[in-house]
């Protein structure tokens, strides 16, 4: 079965191209404290070995934000700056390389600041995420109601909210006449996210970064994350991909990548193996461990051969 894209208009990430027709790419987020440059070049390193095609940092300070500089300069991949209430941080992200910008519509919200910061960001040719979170589009007392509230008026409820919300921000991107955008809208919760990004779909034509956010820890993140973001991408939204685990980053790159290959739009070796039963004479569970260990390696140098493949061509 092919799938039919959403179209959308393409986005250039430092060296990275999404949208359109371009392969969905995987992104993934560091676990160090940004201003700690050795720590956070290692992890970024592991990303780029493991197959990773965008990494996101956080910034939180302006230590963190000083730090972008000495980061990109030893990294292959394009770095996203993650930027929380404070807009002057996203202007010193921007002077320090940082190849695109995530702002949070639930906590950057005066209208003067965001003039400020697409005018730099037309100025840099940098592109913007919105980056749209359940938990951020209510006030602190309407989450708690909010929480409290049945499943059905709480999943009318944040939808309406995320979407109204991401609309509001695309609306001033637009009329400061810029429009080198990506829209996320992520929860929780996997019913509300599918929602949520199909209600968008068809109000604009900027390219989607999906994700199950705050999915949790092993094997529950992992089906929630493969559901989510699987559904989505089958349905033909989706330009870019993150799998959120509250563990080493480098497994959301594994696991991202399974995704995309179990829906067909990645290559890689599929394994088919037996579940197993009484009719079994052989070790099998250490013949398949075998045989993934060893496929496992072969995909990871394929994929890094791919990456270094297309940076030279896009030099």
């Amino acid at each position: 079965m092919q799938i039919a894209r959403r179209k959308t208009r393409e986005i250039k990430i430092g060296k990275v191209t999404i949208g359109g027709e371009h392969p969905i790419a995987v992104q993934s987020m560091t676990k160090t404290r940004t201003s700690d440059v050795e720590a956070t070049v290692a992890q970024i390193h592991r990303l780029e070995e493991a197959g990773c095609d965008i990494v996101r940092v956080a910034v939180p300070d302006r230590a963190a934000a000083r730090a972008l500089g000495a980061i990109k300069k030893r990294i292959r991949i394009p770095l996203v700056a993650d930027i929380h209430f404070f807009w002057e941080l996203a202007m010193e992200a921007m002077d320090a390389g940082a190849d695109k910008i995530r702002l949070n519509p639930g906590n950057l919200q005066r209208k003067e600041h965001i003039f400020k910061i697409v005018d730099k960001a037309k100025s840099y040719r940098v592109p913007m995420r919105i980056g749209v979170n359940a938990g951020s589009v209510f006030d602190k007392l309407d989450y708690v109601d909010f929480l409290k509230s049945n499943p059905m008026e709480r999943s009318d409820s944040v939808i309406q909210r995320m979407v109204g919300r991401g609309r509001v921000y695309l609306d001033i991107f637009e009329q400061a006449g810029f429009h080198d955008i990506v829209v996320s809208l992520k929860t929780s919760d996997v019913r509300n996210t599918l929602e949520a990004y199909s209600t968008m779909a068809p109000l604009c034509d900027y390219p989607f970064h999906l994700g199950i956010t705050e999915a949790g820890f092993a094997e529950a993140a992992i089906i929630k994350s493969s559901i989510g973001i699987g559904f989505l991408l089958l349905n033909g939204i989706g330009d870019t991909i993150r799998v959120s685990l509250t563990e080493d980053p480098v497994h959301e790159v594994h696991v991202a990548k399974k995704i995309l290959r179990a829906v067909g739009l990645a290559e890689g070796t599929d394994i088919i193996s037996c579940p197993s039963c009484g009719r079994c004479d052989i070790d099998l569970f250490g013949l398949v461990r075998e045989i993934e260990e060893k496929v496992s390696a072969r995909d990871k140098a394929r994929s890094t051969q791919y990456a270094v493949r297309s940076t030279n061509q896009s030099l």
